[in-house]
């Protein structure tokens, strides 16, 4: 179509017209009739005059070529776009692919505004199946929760633009088959769209209208009156939106704008929601070593390849740097490091980046924050833990106030920290290259929504299993799931089904920030590890990989005919018959990690805690027909109080209930520490207390809510717990779980009513949990918390059943066989003790007193060594031939320093 653009006044479709391109626009003002050209072109012309400091001007650089669009905006998808001799193409033919303006939105209450742009369509080769979209502008774009972060995601607007057929539109467009065809050849050179809104009465009237830009002649034109204020109030963006999808992988450029700009008294600046160059970082201090990743968007050869962290010294307003890495290209993460980091003050900090931009220079960025002062002195110290960061609530701005309001001292996320349907358009798993960006658009959402808690507090993030794009995932030591069959016959195969590149460039992105490895040597395929541990003002927290080294069970139990990780196999029964001895859960590896973190109490370590994945135990239950999980998404939510009959207990073997051997063989290693465990994955917020051979033996465990629930797990077991506390509903107390596992259960957050909106995201048990370190008692407490209560508000309490407070010493729960003499201390405060079994020299327990006296317990008959003292001074004394005496015998052993 290589005539003229269709014209239509308002929304009225018809034949295409020929406009006279010789007379000037402004020349018919004294026509007495409302004119909606003419006062549209007018408006135009009065926008322009008055555009003032909240002008927006696209300023992509040339010469250059760059997938990241630049920090004022942000890209649906990021694969999608790119930055190319100083325009931007859209290089995926596919539906809704826009850009949204993040440092400009419409504020249509302060008067009108206009947009403008230049652009192309070029979908496909000529000679190509016939393209049905359009390019332009969505308007006044909005989101459910109110946040210009969640509008450029998910927001939905008013669409503006040109379409394929050379057709405008305001409003919805529609595809029309007879017309579906090449763009006409002036889409494809460029034709210039103005959008501009003005007040009329209540409401506006807006116009749509396109010029060559070579002649500045206008092509066609059409306009809409009577929109309301609030439908054109919102983000900008642009679109290229086509019916049919790109078959190739391979970049081809199918629509470019380039010279977009907005101005008028309805154009709001916000400069301060410029996101990038650096998008965000995360830090940890462990033993006098802080360790930062800053990630970084995909960046051009003109960028700054290097990033630097700068701080300011305790009596000086000068920025001197500290630290500077390398930008990995894959990850776009750079990972700073210093040593012999003063942790008794706080430090603000910032990372700066020079960012290629306009006019060829190298622009200075920065990211700000605080190393606050490591919280020696504080007698409570607060973690705040998170999992299943679904987008449903992103950024999640009622959540992290209400943890906010907590004043957490670090930060916990336990794995899901994205989903593969995050931020929509599903998830794209090849080629490697495009799936890597489609991974790290999902993941900068997270550091989007907890900047704010990030900038100020150390975080530990380790990746589950949809942060690797599985369903479930049975890592069995890193290898590569089986080639063919759907996603779950891949996984229950075992090992990782995307590429082992793509497998480590998420685990740098979240973890590279952790302490250094226990032991760093790869697993199979070369895939990295990071199991280690961190210690934070003395609390000694070991952060392993429940994940990568668990075997599959699908080939180990064949009578089970497991599915997903569930049995189908009505007559096999998982508790009797579904332990493996030589399944790893852990693998020996992390065992050996365990136990010598068990046994190591230097560093004035007072407190010892596990952070993965999920818990070591299957609490859930499902009715007593389904054969599998799968029912969960569809199970009714329930009147709060309410009891369901008729479910029966979960044998999901992705949860750490499975394999049985394996998790007695973690418990045993995690109790010599005294450890207590904090993980998340399932969906239900619970407190448990774990039994390895007798109730409550070894430590409490809390699985923390999700941030956002598409699968409400709930816990209903058939018989009531034994040994309830007064008043606790039924579903608590001594139980076993699918397999076999002993626990008591303390506190469950089921899904219930809520009355409030959306339902979908708080009728399902949704928020974060609380742990509170107390140096003093050495007591702990576990909090599970609603994402909508605000803990500030008078009388604000966690969900029913918690808190729930313990004693460090709970932790090792085993009934005694007897206890050694006392060991009184002198000249030591708060020693550490070991006690050591003589006829093998297996080190039973290591912990550090709380005061200067210990009644060492045992659980065997015979000669047992303590050994007492400082490891910090290496002040340590040994205590031989101690035999256990009566418990109320009280004999005693003086050990003076």
């Amino acid at each position: 179509m290589d005539t003229d653009l269709f014209y239509s006044g308002g929304e009225r479709r018809g034949k295409p017209i020929t406009i006279n391109k010789g007379i000037h626009p402004m020349k018919n003002r004294s026509l007495k009739r409302f004119n909606p050209l003419i006062y549209m072109i007018a408006v135009a012309f009065a926008l322009s005059s008055n555009a003032g400091a909240d002008e927006f001007k696209s300023e992509w650089p040339d010469g250059i070529e760059r997938v990241w669009a630049g920090p004022e905006y942000w890209a649906n998808r990021l694969q999608d776009w790119r930055v190319r001799e100083g325009r931007l193409e859209n290089v995926f033919q596919g539906k809704n692919r826009n850009v949204q303006l993040l440092t400009h939105q419409v504020n249509g209450s302060a008067g009108g505004f206009s947009i403008r742009v230049r652009l192309g369509l070029v979908p496909g080769e000529r000679g190509s199946a016939p393209a049905q979209g359009w390019a332009g502008f969505l308007v006044g774009a909005k989101g459910e929760f109110n946040d210009y972060r969640d509008s450029a995601v998910h927001g939905k607007g008013l669409s503006a633009g040109v379409s394929c057929s050379g057709e405008l539109f305001i409003g919805q467009w529609k595809a029309v088959e007879a017309k579906a065809q090449e763009p006409c050849s002036r889409l494809r050179t460029g034709i210039e769209l103005l959008f501009t809104a003005n007040p009329e009465g209540e409401n506006f009237i807006v116009g749509l209208t396109a010029y060559d830009p070579r002649t500045g002649s206008m092509l066609s034109h059409i306009c809409k009156r009577n929109l309301p204020q609030d439908e054109l109030s919102g983000n900008l963006a642009l679109v290229s939106h086509f019916k049919n999808k790109s078959s190739s992988s391979e970049d081809k450029v199918c629509a470019w704008f380039s010279g977009w700009t907005a101005q008028g008294p309805g154009i709001e600046a916000r400069p301060d929601r410029a996101f990038g160059p650096v998008l965000f970082a995360q830090h940890t201090l462990s033993r006098g070593i802080l360790k930062m990743t800053a990630q970084m968007p995909p960046l051009c050869d003109k960028d700054g390849r290097v990033v630097s962290l700068q701080v300011k010294g305790a009596s000086s307003t000068i920025w001197k740097t500290v630290s500077e890495a390398a930008i990995e290209p894959f990850s776009c993460t750079a990972a700073l490091r210093v040593e012999n980091w003063d942790s008794s003050r706080d430090v603000p900090f910032r990372v700066e980046h020079e960012l290629f931009s306009a006019g060829g220079v190298l622009k200075k960025h920065y990211w700000h924050g605080t190393v606050r002062a490591e919280p020696w002195e504080k007698d409570v110290i607060v973690l705040a833990a998170f999992t299943g960061n679904n987008d449903l609530g992103f950024p999640n701005n009622d959540l992290v106030a209400h943890v906010k309001s907590h004043d957490p001292d670090l930060l916990f996320f336990s794995g899901d920290q994205i989903y593969e349907g995050v931020g929509g358009y599903g998830a794209q798993r090849e080629p490697v290259h495009k799936a890597r960006l489609d991974y790290l658009r999902k993941w900068y959402l997270y550091g989007w929504a907890y900047g704010g808690l990030l900038r100020e507090r150390p975080s530990v993030s380790i990746p589950d299993d949809h942060d690797v794009y599985h369903g479930n995932i049975w890592g069995a030591g890193g290898k590569a799931t089986a080639k063919e069959g759907s996603g779950s016959v891949r996984q229950d195969s075992g090992g990782y089904k995307m590429p082992p590149e793509w497998v480590n460039m998420v685990e740098r992105t979240q973890t590279s920030h952790l302490p250094d490895p226990f032991d760093p040597t790869p697993v199979k395929q070369g895939i990295g590890v990071y199991y280690c541990e961190m210690n934070y003002a003395g609390i000694s927290f070991a952060i392993i990989e429940d994940r990568k080294f668990k075997s599959a069970p699908k080939a180990l139990i064949p009578k089970a005919e497991v599915w997903n990780g569930w049995p189908q196999n009505k007559e096999f029964a998982a508790a009797e018959e579904g332990d493996v001895p030589e399944a790893d859960l852990l693998g020996e590896r992390q065992l050996l990690f365990l136990r010598d973190w068990a046994a190591d109490w230097s560093g004035k370590a007072w407190m010892k805690a596990v952070l993965s994945q999920t818990v070591f135990t299957n609490i859930a239950t499902i009715p007593k027909e389904a054969t599998s999980g799968a029912v969960i998404p569809g199970l009714p939510i329930l009147e709060p109080g309410v009891y369901v009959e008729g479910d029966k207990m979960a044998a999901d073997m992705d949860s750490n209930g499975w394999p049985q051997s394996g998790r007695r063989r973690a418990l045993h290693e995690i109790r010599r520490g005294f450890a207590l465990h904090i993980a998340g994955d399932q969906h239900l917020g619970s407190t448990v207390q774990y039994g390895v051979d007798e109730f409550n033996d070894a430590a409490f465990a809390i699985c923390v809510p999700s941030i956002s629930n598409v699968w409400p797990r709930r816990w209903f077991p058939p018989e009531p717990g034994r040994n309830r506390r007064p008043g606790s509903p039924e579903y608590t107390g001594e139980l076993k779980d699918g397999f076999g596992n002993l626990m008591t259960v303390h506190a469950v957050s089921n899904p219930h009513k809520t009355g409030k909106k959306p339902s979908r995201l708080y009728d399902r048990a949704t928020g974060y949990g609380i742990v509170r370190f107390r140096r003093k008692d050495r007591d702990v407490i576990f909090e599970n918390w609603p994402r909508w209560t605000d803990p500030a508000a008078k009388g604000a309490k966690p969900y029913p059943g918690w808190p729930v407070r313990f004693n460090q010493l709970d932790n090792y729960g085993k009934t005694a066989a007897g206890l050694l003499p006392r060991i009184e201390v002198s000249g030591l405060k708060d020693p550490v003790v070991q006690v050591i079994r003589e006829h093998d020299e297996e080190t039973v327990y290591t912990i550090r007193i709380n005061g200067t006296s210990f009644s060492p317990m045992v659980f065997e008959e015979g000669s047992h060594t303590v050994l007492v003292g400082d490891p910090d001074t290496r002040q340590m004394k040994r205590i031989p031939g101690l035999a256990p005496v009566p418990q109320r015998n009280e004999q005693k052993v003086k050990v003076s320093f």
